[in-house]
């Protein structure tokens, strides 16, 4: 159980990044008329930025 438990918290900056980060920046772009890059959809484009941040939190232990 522990060892589960120290994974999930491990991966916490990552599913925060894909959970909360994601859908946010995709309604900030709505909201804002921005178009998402490349073509995109507005969420695809979050869910990349989100997940790429969280991963980034995740590895480095660090958000900045």
């Amino acid at each position: 159980m522990q060892k589960v438990l120290k994974a999930v918290l491990w991966l916490l900056p990552l599913i925060f990044g894909v959970g909360f980060l994601a859908p946010v920046i995709a309604e900030g772009l709505v909201a804002a008329g921005i178009a998402a890059p490349f073509g995109l959809g507005a969420l695809t484009f979050g869910l990349l930025v989100g997940g790429f941040w969280g991963a980034f939190a995740t590895v480095t232990g660090r958000w900045i």
